[in-house]
């Protein structure tokens, strides 16, 4: 009986520690909404890039994109943002007052911070690009500054997001090869990996309780 008891105290130690040390309260149903989200963001982009920007030149069906086509991609994106970003605030918000945790500590600036620092540099470079007329790295990039800044915040939160990273990362590199199909690649790594690990998310953790 005492044995058991030692171990109970034991386990019960380290899930302090553990939430001492991690942000756990991020929703994975959150990362599922922002997936759909992505998901319809892409679909919308197909429409603005490959529906309305397909000219005839010289007999041949060729794409051009013109600035106000990307202006709308740029909306679409942002709104994409905005909306997961919101979706998993209050998501989160609502997970730990359910577990009476505090969401705001030191652990979730830590959080916070180390997410930001890849993710700003990233998004600063790409607008520099942009800058520049440099379009076909856009897509590319967003998923590897993405999937860095994952990677950099892991360790004060969910161990899946760091999986969420690499695989973010690996999708990036891969859609750097195949420049023109950036779109696609997009929407696979912001839509389906997304939605994959936040359903596995949300049963593993979401419904611990």
């Amino acid at each position: 009986m005492e044995s058991k008891d030692y171990l109970k105290d034991i386990s019960d130690i380290k899930t302090m520690m553990s939430k001492s040390s991690r942000f756990l309260s991020i929703s994975g149903l959150s990362g599922i909404l922002a997936g759909i989200y992505a998901l319809i963001g892409a679909y919308i982009g197909y429409g603005i890039i490959y529906a309305d920007n397909m000219v005839t030149v010289d007999g041949y069906r060729t794409l051009l994109i013109t600035e106000e086509s990307t202006m709308y991609i740029f909306l679409v994106a942002i709104t994409v943002v905005v909306m997961s970003i919101l979706t998993g605030i209050v998501l989160s918000y609502a997970k730990a007052k359910k577990q009476n945790e505090s969401m705001w500590d030191s652990t979730s600036k830590r959080l916070i911070i180390n997410f930001l620092i890849p993710l700003i540099t990233g998004g600063i470079f790409i607008m520099l690009l942009l800058e520049k007329n440099v379009y076909a790295l856009v897509a590319p990039l967003t998923m590897i500054f993405y999937g860095l800044a994952c990677v950099n915040a892991s360790k004060y939160t969910l161990g899946y997001i760091r999986y969420l990273g690499i695989t973010m990362i690996i999708i990036g590199l891969i859609s750097t090869y195949f420049l023109g199909y950036g779109l696609f690649f997009w929407a696979l790594g912001f839509g389906v990996c997304h939605i994959f690990y936040g359903t596995i998310m949300h049963f593993k953790y979401d419904r611990m309780k």
